[in-house]
């Protein structure tokens, strides 16, 4: 699934916001943050736009693990 997060500043208060989209939505996640940028270049007070995505298929863990025993890593000349 996809995510977007934005902030909202108003009266100094940032107010945290998301939307989800599905596996299949990639294009209109990326639409509907274009459109977040937009309303910010003319002056909307949004702020810290990102997306993040997560694959509910993946078959290990995310994140970054230590090799296991059989992994033997040599820098070459």
């Amino acid at each position: 699934m996809f995510m977007i997060y934005w902030s909202i500043c108003t009266d100094g208060k940032e107010q945290a916001c998301s939307k989800e989209f599905a596996n299949d939505c990639m294009a209109d996640a990326l639409q509907f943050t274009e459109s977040l940028r937009a309303e910010q270049r003319q002056g909307a007070a949004i702020r810290h736009i990102t997306m993040s995505c997560e694959n509910p298929d993946s078959v290990g863990h995310a994140g970054v693990a230590d090799a296991g025993p059989e992994y033997s890593w040599k820098k070459r000349r």
